[in-house]
């Protein structure tokens, strides 16, 4: 895994440019949640700190307008879009 400071400083820029961005990802069709944490590769975490998008469903880039879509990388941190479902209340 990362040093510690080096993923300390990782999350506080990640978290920084979640704050700076989740009104526009929230508004996006599909998109339930925002947040920061580690991205993931065929299911499996990885070291790399993410701003993850959670969607409803995972839908291919050429069924959405370019709005709709959900860039890979946002000021310089890369974007994991996972599958989550609905999320609601009980």
């Amino acid at each position: 895994m990362n040093d510690q400071p080096d993923t300390q400083a990782a999350f506080e820029h990640a978290k920084a440019v979640k704050d700076a961005h989740l009104h526009e990802l929230l508004s996006k069709p599909n998109v339930v949640g925002c947040g920061v944490g580690f991205r993931q590769v065929g299911g499996a975490r990885t070291d790399q700190v993410a701003l993850v998008v959670m969607v409803r469903s995972k839908v291919p880039s050429a069924q959405l307008a370019q709005h709709e879509r959900i860039p890979s990388e946002l000021e310089g941190v890369p974007v994991d879009v996972q599958e989550v479902g609905e999320i609601g209340v009980l």
